[in-house]
């Protein structure tokens, strides 16, 4: 579990609970549920949503709802250290002893990239390989990234059409005018739901999603630089020093020194 996210999340609304009960007491939280109002919202900009994708991205976006609360299992530091140990073995018992070692990685894609060094593969074929295999998933994450930024686009432009459609109606039945304030509040409720999408949903959401999509880009990478340097004979300790580069400095020192390169 994503301890942030879900901080974020419970601490957002809560602000805003805070600030309607501040003002108005608990009774003031019915003045800012309404059904039509949350259809419009919430039902318009889904819809634009679906419009925009097919069923099945439509629906993979929305069983995404879950992704930003799960903790990513992803270490570069440990995954150098890993690539450290591997080099060790190949440059004592050859490439060939890899095979063995991979049997113990639960990464797959380091894994599959192992398997692709032990077999003999051409190393540009292997970075070929396993770039593909990266964009493919960026591909992925982009499509899931993008339901989220463009529901958050439609849902502050919904509530205005919710909040075009109450001042309308309030317009069309100025007779009486004590209706008018209860009314204007009612039309701007869908403006708020629609803030609500944007900016307490959708924006973290996709923005989550575009960390975890670049943290995993970089170790995937990490991966195949490695990969690639033990295929080539490279010194564990080089290998090592050109891996720490992909990771900031006060994190360089922190891996450990058990997971060094042998000279």
């Amino acid at each position: 579990m994503d301890i942030a996210s879900l901080l974020g999340v419970i601490l957002g609304i809560g602000m805003v609970l805070f600030g309607i009960i501040q003002n108005g007491g608990v009774p003031a939280l019915l003045n800012f549920l309404d059904a039509p109002s949350a259809i419009i919202t919430i039902g318009g900009s889904l819809s634009a949503v679906l419009c925009s994708n097919k069923l099945s991205g439509f629906i993979a976006g929305i069983k995404s709802f879950a992704l930003p609360f799960k903790e990513k299992s992803v270490d570069p530091g440990e995954t150098i250290n890993k690539i450290i140990e591997l080099s060790n073995v190949s440059r004592k018992e050859g490439l060939l002893a890899l095979e063995e070692a991979a049997g113990s990685i639960d990464d797959e894609f380091l894994k599959k990239g192992i398997m692709l060094v032990v077999d003999g593969t051409d190393a540009e074929l292997v970075r070929g390989i396993l770039e593909t295999d990266m964009l493919s998933m960026e591909e992925r994450h982009k499509k899931t990234i993008s339901f989220w930024e463009f529901w958050g686009e439609q849902g502050p432009a919904w509530g205005m059409i919710g909040t075009l459609i109450g001042l309308i109606n309030m317009l069309k039945n100025l007779e009486d005018s004590s209706t008018i304030g209860p009314n204007m509040a009612v039309a701007l409720v869908t403006t708020f739901y629609g803030s609500l999408i944007a900016n307490w949903l959708c924006a973290p959401f996709a923005n989550k999603l575009k960390a975890n999509n670049e943290l995993e880009l970089t170790l995937k990478t990490l991966i195949i630089e490695g990969l690639l340097s033990i295929q080539a004979g490279e010194n564990p300790r080089v290998i090592e020093e050109k891996l720490k580069s992909f990771l900031a400095p006060d994190k360089r020192e922190a891996l450990s020194p058990e997971g060094g390169g042998e000279e």
